[in-house]
């Protein structure tokens, strides 16, 4: 197979990962991986260095639109950004030492987590209650707009969002995901953010996530350009499509097919890693 070909299969594949991601809101960083890896029969961590490249291009297309629709809260992003950039940074140092088995086990395990928030319906936050004190101290309330006018919330649990933001950046540089899934789940469980805000300023956030652990990659050696530049152009050109075919495509059918294709990749990874496939 020529590399012409061997790119535009990427391509192409990256490309359905984009729009799969987009309609289900999870990112396509979360199937790139795997595919990669599986598919193309890709070195882990070179598949890992791709995926971050596209993480970071994906985010800071849809980012600059929810900054100006005033979703965004520029304020958590880029505090909470200190924790996520500390754990990248800190995932990336150690990713060199792990052996991929372990990382495929663990993608796996992540895999399967995803799949099971993807199908849980949502539930929307109360914005009521008094806000944490650190939250008030450094004015992170804010307001979001509905179809009824700007609506204010408060914002909880502010500790340990940080620390559940950590863990987002380790598993971010550890996987080559934007680990969206977990950032989301610690601003709209733990700091009970509507569920707007939250998934808007989770993807402001990842792209920052991914280009801490993208540096640490890069020098290692790990992000070829033949291989990121296709995968960066698919996933990015799935997502736009994805976005605009967002408005008539029925969510719960996708989130079911999205979480049948999870489930098979995870079960794929959970198997490579153990048996040393990878």
């Amino acid at each position: 197979m020529s590399i012409l070909t061997f790119a535009a299969l990427i391509a192409i594949g990256s490309f359905f990962a984009g729009l799969l991601g987009a309609l289900t809101g999870l990112g396509g960083g979360i199937i790139v991986v795997p595919m990669l890896t599986l598919a193309f029969h890709v070195d882990l961590r070179y598949a890992i260095g791709a995926s971050l490249v596209s993480v970071i291009a994906t985010s800071s297309g849809a980012a600059a639109a929810y900054v100006r629709e005033g979703f965004t809260n520029l304020r958590i992003g880029i505090f909470l950004e200190v924790a996520t950039t500390i754990g990248a940074l800190g995932g990336a140092a150690v990713a060199g030492f792990i052996p991929t088995s372990a990382l495929a086990i663990l993608f796996g395990v992540v895999l399967l987590y995803t799949a099971y928030r993807s199908l849980q319906s949502h539930q929307e936050q109360s914005t009521n209650d008094p806000p944490h004190p650190w939250a008030v101290r450094m004015r992170l309330n804010g307001s979001y707009p509905t179809a009824h006018g700007m609506q204010a919330y408060t914002v909880q649990g502010v500790p340990t969002g940080f620390v559940t933001m950590f863990a987002a950046g380790m598993l971010s540089a550890l996987l080559g995901i934007g680990s969206g899934v977990v950032k989301v789940l610690a601003m709209d469980r733990a700091m009970r953010l509507p569920f707007k805000v939250s998934t808007t300023t989770s993807n402001f956030m990842i792209g920052v996530t991914a280009a801490a652990s993208a540096g640490v990659y890069l020098h290692r050696g790990y992000i070829e350009p033949e291989l990121a530049f296709p995968v960066m152009l698919g996933v990015l050109g799935g997502a736009l499509v994805g976005a605009r075919l967002l408005v008539v495509a029925r969510t719960r059918s996708l989130r079911l097919i999205f979480t049948a294709v999870v489930v098979i990749l995870a079960a794929e990874m959970l198997y490579k890693g153990a048996t040393g496939g990878l």
